[in-house]
């Protein structure tokens, strides 16, 4: 497996890393336990070296899952968790409000190592920046975890280029977490520019689209009455429909170059700049490999080019987040 480092802070991870949250919920029911053990450890036997979690996912759960399963390899993984929500008494308990200050920022540290079986976090991300708790305050207190040895790295996930620059004045930040992929391409706008600058690395999410760039959703696909994608305006079956022609897209390019859709996507993204590091999801085993497969994918300037000409060519339909998770990005 390549290696890239994320940014200037030296911290090196596989090209690819694997996105946990799926495991235990979101995209449904939280999948078996043993099964997905067997998952994370089949990942590093494959060379995945990097892995993201966070307190909220389960909630709980995962960071349980991951700490467990990943446990006989710590010394050879990087393990990423994130703090910023609370659960919500006004909510019936759901884990909907924001909560950044510093000393619950130390609370779900210490709570973070006890689940992940760790005596440190490798990169501590802010889930969503939070307005009621400024941006140095919160790097402050990473700072001071960071000092006493329990956090390595510094993250955002989701923040505009302004507070990634406020963040980074305290505590450098390591790298930023945020949705990307040729159906989500706004980072480009400012967000990337500034970590260039700053020499901050890049960790895209959802860079198969939710599932939909693999090429395995279409219009009548049903998803699981548990699974979030129903809350996703671009995800909804007249959207998808509208929004196939990128997959159509996709697949052509796979043919050219015998790949998938879904490795095309990723390779795109690991193309892009040698410091973005994707970080697809999933459950299954040949899909992990399928994934993996993409850094054998080259994909030339003229072949970026290209790509990147027809897929502007297209007009996407739907919002990719509902309202309420919407307000709360690029702040």
């Amino acid at each position: 497996m390549q290696k890239r480092k994320l940014g200037n802070s030296n911290l090196e991870v596989s090209a690819i890393g694997l996105g946990c949250m799926g495991m235990s919920g979101s995209y449904g029911l939280p999948k078996d336990k043993q099964e997905m053990t067997f998952l994370l450890r089949a990942a590093v036997e494959r060379g995945i070296t990097f892995f993201d979690t966070a307190e909220v996912y389960g909630p709980f759960l995962n960071e349980e899952l991951v700490g467990e399963a990943l446990a006989p390899f710590r010394g050879q993984v990087v393990i990423a968790t994130k703090f910023g929500w609370e659960a919500n008494p006004n909510d019936g308990g759901k884990w909907t409000a924001l909560n950044s200050r510093p000393e619950h920022i130390k609370q779900v540290a210490e709570a973070s190592l006890k689940r992940l079986k760790t005596d440190v976090i490798d990169l501590f991300y802010q889930h969503r920046v939070d307005l009621n708790v400024p941006i140095e305050d919160v790097a402050g207190a990473v700072k001071e975890l960071i000092q006493e040895g329990k956090v390595k790295h510094f993250g955002l996930s989701e923040a505009g280029a302004q507070t990634i620059r406020r963040a980074h004045a305290v505590q450098p930040v390591t790298a930023l977490q945020s949705e990307y992929s040729l159906w989500w391409r706004q980072p480009e706008e400012t967000v990337l520019p500034t970590l260039e600058e700053l020499g901050i690395g890049f960790v895209p999410f959802s860079p198969l689209g939710k599932g939909f760039l693999t090429g395995k959703i279409n219009a009548d696909t049903k998803f699981d009455s548990t699974d979030f994608r129903n809350t996703v305006p671009r995800l909804n079956p007249e959207n998808r429909k509208a929004n196939q022609p990128l997959v159509d897209l996709l697949s052509t390019f796979a043919e050219q170059k015998k790949a998938t859709p879904a490795q095309i996507a990723l390779a795109w993204l690991l193309a892009k700049k040698p410091r973005i590091v994707p970080i697809p999801g999933t459950t299954k085993l040949h899909r992990l490999e399928e994934n993996l497969g993409a850094v054998n994918v080259e994909l030339t300037a003229e072949d970026l080019r290209a790509i990147e000409s027809a897929s502007s060519n297209i007009k996407f339909e739907g919002a990719r987040y509902s309202e309420f998770h919407e307000q709360l990005t690029g702040r």
